[in-house]
């Protein structure tokens, strides 16, 4: 089988926050203190070396780049400061342009000015429909739902959750295609079907990361993926409870304290970590925050926005301002909707997404080669 080589991939991760790759000289530390390195799936040192030899195939059937939870344990005991830690990090930013069919997360990861830009334009949008578009403003009470109708706003969410899945699928597909590469047309099913249950657990749980020697990154991302899906699911899927005109609803009240009891969650969830990253990136305490991008600057800081505003919406409702309540919605929504739109399928939200899949294919190949093994050692006995 013969091998291509790209001279440019080296210039091109460049665009995606590539420095310091060309200084390692392949001594192999950094893959023998990574915990999660195996000798199935070995890196950073194998992912470093494919950029440096152009192997843009390589890089893009590999698993490698999303069993990597940067802890930074390789970056330390780097002797050459050649950040194999960041190098993953960049190549996750480059496979999710690859797999990103529509080209925006590509212009996402190498341009700040299309980033905010688009994020802007977004918002403006919003703004001008609620401006355009909303409904009775009463100012003698809180009437959020005459304001904004709940089960408008419910379509809405609808329409944008079945598009954000259409793209976040179909993204999902390509990457799939691109690890799996022929395999996918020799491994049974049932092989898929014995390692379903990967799929969930790692969305939930992330436990692959609770091998990292330091937790405390392992803690943090959990608290605000958690954090955020519980929002997320109230949200889009629960609008008609969730948003009200005021803080406990009498004829839902075991839902209403449920979501209360949820909402409390989910919110200090989100501002604890979202909290702890950004004074993390801004003092570069620990190793994975010392390179941070535009991207993670703009997924937790719109994250933090949309948990602040929704605090200040349910705050204004429970002291009865009309007026405020209205304006802090809408300029939730400008921060929210573009979070969701943008971010989601086509940045750092799509590592949710990728991640997952490829450690459930990881486990899906696994299982096929173990019945390999077996079958052969069983023709050898016979």
């Amino acid at each position: 089988m013969s091998i291509t080589v790209d001279p440019n991939v080296m210039k091109d991760l460049k665009r995606f926050g590539l420095e310091d790759a060309n200084k390692c000289f392949h001594c192999g530390n950094c893959t023998a203190v990574c915990p999660l390195s195996t000798p199935e799936n070995s890196f950073p040192r194998k992912l470093v070396k494919y950029a440096q030899l152009g192997l843009k195939d390589k890089i893009l059937a590999s698993p490698e780049p999303w069993l990597c939870y940067y802890c930074g344990d390789c970056s330390t005991r780097c002797p050459r400061q050649a950040e194999p830690g960041e190098t993953m990090m960049v190549m996750r930013r480059y496979l999710t342009s690859l797999y990103d069919w529509t080209g925006f997360a590509r212009k996402f990861y190498t341009s700040e000015a299309f980033e905010i830009v688009a994020v802007s334009i977004v918002a403006a949008l919003i703004g001008l429909a609620f401006l355009l578009f909303h409904g009775q403003v009463i100012t003698d009470r809180v009437a959020l739902n005459t304001f904004a109708p709940a089960h408008i706003i419910e379509i809405g969410d609808l329409v944008m959750a079945a598009i954000l899945t259409f793209f976040l699928l179909t993204n999902v597909w390509r990457c799939f295609k691109f690890v799996m590469g022929q395999d996918r047309r020799i491994i049974p099913l049932r092989h898929y079907i014995r390692q379903m249950l990967e799929l969930p657990i790692h969305v939930v749980t992330q436990k692959s990361f609770n091998k990292c020697t330091e937790k405390t990154p392992w803690i943090i991302h959990l608290l605000m993926m958690t954090g955020y899906s519980s929002v997320f699911l109230m949200v889009v899927v629960g609008v008609r409870w969730f948003q009200r005109d005021s803080v406990i609803m009498p004829e839902y009240r075991a839902l209403s304290l449920l979501m209360t009891i949820v909402g409390y969650y989910a919110t200090a969830a989100i501002l604890y970590g979202t909290t702890f990253a950004l004074i993390g990136r801004i003092k570069k305490t620990r190793r994975h925050y010392k390179n941070s991008h535009s991207t993670d600057w703009m997924f937790l800081i719109l994250l933090q926005l949309t948990t602040l505003t929704g605090i200040m919406v349910h705050a204004f409702i429970f002291l009865s301002w009309p007026m405020p309540t209205y304006v802090i919605y809408v300029v939730h929504m400008m921060v929210a909707i573009p979070m969701l739109t943008l971010e989601v399928p086509f940045a750092k939200w799509a590592h949710l997404a990728y991640r997952p899949v490829v450690l459930y294919i990881t486990k899906v190949k696994e299982s096929y080669a173990m019945e390999q093994e077996e079958q052969a050692k069983l023709k050898l006995a016979a």
